[in-house]
């Protein structure tokens, strides 16, 4: 039985090649997190209890295209496959299945003027961004996953030596591996003391200024999604907005409640955000904005400027009193398993590898809908 590696994939989507992906979950997984352009054609219960219904099923699929298998681990996509194969077709199953496709990443830099480079990292399974500032031979990374190797391996191509980490927030959706990256290479950690309850991170304030190399990073409070929520203005070309602006949409403000990590309400957190979105709105130029996360399958770059996002981002542009009702009165559902995701990422509770890989796979939550 073939085996494609979530990597393939994932270039081969970005360069619009074709390739049927026939996910074998059933309807409801599949409806909840799947791969973009994905069919589904439900056989999970079959594959287990009855293989020759299964069979009959998968050997309806059309025989001229090359099929990829998926599952949640790549183990019945792999009996789906060879049923395919011994019905004639060419077919391949997803390695690792949903639980790889959560783990690429794929990188691009982004048109910035500053003096370096400014590169996005997305992790199309799972919407997640990040943010590599190089200059000078020196580089700090903004959001890292907890795939720490693959920043550590982006720095080796760019020949740079890590002088910082920093996150924007104790993120809800998934784990952080800022002070893993920072710890291993001896470098600072950076978060607002807001959101770092029990981990060891160097402090960030309104209005510090950071270098790295010849490029100024300018720290802005931006509260409301949580207390320590921060935007790192990266000169005059970039805000990196964390989990307080998306280009659609803005920031949950109930996360660090139900978590039982704040002392304040749904409505005092959402007052707090619009001032928040009121500092950003009045940010002087036109820099890109760039949010930790995507709500589709991101391919790096992407990026808008402020201008862009403040004409077809409602929510951004609205007035107080209609976004407090929205952010407190329609609360959408809640990632999984954030609870423990945020008293991991705040040091409150510590988490083995292999629970952070379970904890975080599904779709990102964390924007307001």
């Amino acid at each position: 039985m073939a085996e494609i590696t979530p990597e393939t994939v994932a270039e081969r989507l970005e360069n619009d090649e074709e390739l049927t992906l026939i996910d074998v979950r059933d309807a409801a997984d599949f409806e909840e997190w799947h791969i973009p352009g994905s069919e589904n054609v439900d056989v999970y219960e079959d594959l287990k209890n009855d293989p020759d219904s299964a069979a009959a099923t998968l050997a309806e699929l059309p025989a001229d295209e090359e099929l990829i298998t998926v599952c949640a681990a790549g183990v019945l996509a792999s009996d789906a496959a060879d049923m395919l194969e011994a019905a004639g077709h060419d077919a391949a199953t997803l390695e690792n299945g949903m639980n790889g496709w959560a783990r690429v990443h794929r990188h691009a830099e982004l048109e910035a003027d500053i003096d370096g480079e400014l590169i996005q990292v997305a992790r199309p399974g799972t919407g997640c961004l990040s943010h590599v500032l190089i200059s000078e031979g020196d580089a700090a990374v903004f959001e890292p996953s907890q795939y720490v190797e693959e920043y550590e391996t982006l720095l080796e191509e760019y020949d740079a030596d890590l002088v910082g980490v920093f996150d924007t927030h104790a993120h809800a959706d998934h784990v952080s591996g800022g002070a893993k990256l920072a710890e291993r290479n001896g470098v600072p950690y950076y978060l607002h003391p807001a959101d770092a309850s029990g981990i060891e991170a160097r402090s960030v304030e309104d209005g510090d200024v950071l270098e790295v190399g010849a490029v100024e990073i300018t720290v802005i409070h931006t509260p409301g999604h949580s207390p320590g929520s921060v935007t790192f203005a990266v000169e005059d070309e970039a805000l990196l907005t964390g989990d307080t602006l998306f280009h659609d949409s803005v920031g949950r403000v109930e996360l660090g409640v139900d978590a039982g990590l704040e002392e304040t309400n749904v409505e005092e957190n959402a007052e707090t955000l619009y001032e928040s979105l009121e500092r950003l709105r009045t940010v002087d130029g036109d820099p890109l904005v760039l949010p930790a996360h995507d709500p589709g399958t991101p391919q790096p770059p992407v990026a808008a400027r402020l201008s862009e996002v403040k004409d077809r981002n409602e929510a951004f542009c609205q007035d107080r009193e209609t976004l407090v009702a929205a952010l407190a009165g329609d609360i959408p559902d809640q990632p999984a398993n954030f609870q423990r995701i945020k008293l991991a990422n705040v040091g409150t509770e510590e988490i083995s590898d292999e629970e952070a890989d379970e904890l975080e796979l599904g779709p990102n939550r964390c924007a307001a809908e």
